[in-house]
């Protein structure tokens, strides 16, 4: 796992890899601002969306402080997710 962001260079180097970058967010604060290449899959939809996410490839989920991402990642590796890092806040980007 990334921590929370505590190596956001491993990120950058999965998502260039071709991870999934999910931002779990609203709709709304992914309007206002979001990681270039991220889908938005706001975490309290990501079990019912999870099926929009490739299992095969690694995923990397971010959030604005890192509660919700952390809650996203337990939910995908409980939905079978075997490669799945949580970045934490988007500011760790």
């Amino acid at each position: 796992m990334l921590g929370g962001g505590k190596d956001s260079a491993a990120a950058h180097e999965l998502v260039s890899a071709g991870a999934a970058l999910v931002d779990v967010r609203t709709p709304g604060e992914f309007a206002s601002g979001h990681i270039d290449g991220a889908r938005n899959i706001p975490v309290d939809q990501i079990a019912a969306r999870s099926k929009e996410i490739d299992k095969t490839q690694p995923v990397v989920v971010y959030c604005r402080s890192g509660a919700r991402s952390a809650a996203a990642a337990n939910t995908l590796r409980g939905l079978g997710f075997s490669q799945v890092e949580d970045l934490g806040a988007m500011s760790n980007w």
